[in-house]
């Protein structure tokens, strides 16, 4: 048996190489969209293949599996420590991937250097998900040899372009990967100093939608008036898609109002950088418009540049939507009804087409399992804390695939950012003060399953 307090003091003597670790992470630039060099994804790769071996995993390899095409999916990590005799094997998930930079301008400094200012560590993927990498790497180091339970760590290296290959990858390498426990480290914290354990997320449904008036542009002065351009009808089409509220106007979409966790006004405005004068869209708890009812964002949009702009009726406009579900909506019905909306609300009778995109599952974890009360002793443990049960807004739809795969396996959802990590946004950060505690909470947990503290 080991104490909290000796895992405390381990961690923070550890923490030092965990966070250098970790800058070395960011300084590879491991995006995933095949926009960019893919040579950097396997580098990510090998990188953390090589924490991990260090960590004490004695099998580790860098997987992928064969694409339909004959190509390959990006590559993952898979390392396994097995348990004694009658002991859990813990799955410790995280992706290794990240986000395009973005825009430049938005960066205080490069997004490929990391650097400290204040009690955060700022770069791309320094929070998503390379800090979740670091929680199980530092975990496993507390650990050493007093482990306890078998070990299996899953560091996906597409999970930023949509996990195209995630079901493949767990039905090819499904005896190495098969735990009584999985352990997702890529959600949030409710905020600094407060832990979290997030029990659901919405799904993801999106579509690229097209308006078009014309068989090609024509003079805005000879033409305009009796043709609206383009532009101008997909704004009316996209209205249509939330009511005077706010409130997401397709019919039949799961909606469901109530929330465990009251969500502040001022914090989130504070947390979401809302300018003064907006005043929120939607009815209802705070919590529930982004947790459990569906939510529609115009994502991307086709038009002419005003840098280019010319005296002429736009003919055709384009759109990408995404659309986040509630817990409980099935993707595919969701999809449907979104779609019969754009189609029946065509503006002046131009003609609109929608070409589907991704689907993913939502996540409700409604069950009080045992797994659950440990990772918040866990939590209330390393935070000196209560923790809170959360949703997220965002997707994670490969927690479902992992639920059809792995049916048996109890799913807890755990986090490493904050509200002002900005994720997927510039100046992405991790705050290394919270990233100490979910490391510590991490072995706590894991030391909780095998029952040795």
């Amino acid at each position: 048996m080991t104490t909290v307090d000796e895992l405390a003091s381990r961690t923070h003597e550890a923490f030092a190489r965990v966070r250098s670790d970790l800058e070395e992470l960011v300084r590879i630039p491991s995006v995933s969209s095949p926009a960019f060099d893919q040579a950097h994804v396997r580098a990510s790769a090998e990188a953390v293949a090589a924490l991990l071996r260090d960590a004490g995993m004695p099998q580790v390899d860098v997987l992928d599996v064969e694409l339909a095409d004959g190509g390959r999916g990006r590559p993952a990590v898979v390392a396994h420590r097995p348990g004694p005799d009658g002991a859990p094997t813990v799955l410790l998930y995280a992706h290794h991937d990240v986000q395009p930079p973005g825009d430049a301008s938005g960066w205080t400094t490069d997004p490929f250097e990391p650097t400290q200012r204040g009690e955060r560590l700022y770069g791309r993927g320094a929070a998503d998900d390379k800090a979740g990498i670091m929680a199980h790497v530092g975990a496993l180091r507390v650990l050493g040899d007093e482990l306890g339970v078998g070990v299996t760590v899953f560091v996906e290296g597409e999970e930023e372009i949509g996990s195209p290959t995630f079901t493949p990858f767990l039905r090819a390498y499904r005896d190495r990967l098969e735990a009584d426990v999985i352990v997702v480290a890529d959600s949030s914290n409710w905020r600094v100093g407060v832990p979290a354990l997030t029990t659901s997320l919405r799904g993801l449904v999106d579509c690229e939608v097209e308006v078009r008036v014309l068989g090609h542009a024509v003079h805005s002065g000879m033409f305009g008036g009796p043709v609206l351009d383009a532009v101008t009808l997909m704004s009316r089409l996209v209205a249509t898609l939330h009511d005077e509220n706010g409130d997401v106007a397709v019919a039949g979409l799961v909606s469901r109002e109530q929330a465990d966790v009251d969500y502040p006004e001022d914090a989130f405005r504070a947390d979401a950088s809302v300018v003064d004068g907006y005043r929120l869209a939607g009815t209802g708890p705070l919590a529930a418009r982004m947790w459990t009812k569906p939510a529609i964002s115009v994502i991307g949009l086709d038009a002419t540049s005003v840098a280019h702009a010319s005296n002429t009726v736009a003919p055709v406009c384009r759109a990408k939507l995404s659309m986040r579900i509630a817990p409980g909506q099935d993707p595919a019905e969701a999809e449907r009804l979104l779609h019969d909306h754009l189609m029946a609300h065509a503006p002046f009778g131009a003609q609109v087409s929608v070409a589907p995109g991704e689907r993913g599952q939502a996540f409700d974890a409604t069950e009080d399992t045992e797994e659950m009360r440990a990772a918040r002793w866990a939590f209330a443990q390393a935070w000196g804390a209560d923790p809170v049960d959360i949703g997220v807004g965002g997707s994670i739809p490969f927690i479902a695939e992992l639920q059809e795969v792995f049916p048996g396996a109890k799913i807890l959802v755990t986090g490493v950012e904050d509200p002002d990590s900005r994720a997927h946004s510039e100046d992405e950060s991790v705050h290394l003060g919270e990233l100490e505690k979910v490391v510590l909470a991490e072995a706590l947990l894991l030391a909780r399953l095998a029952g040795r503290v």
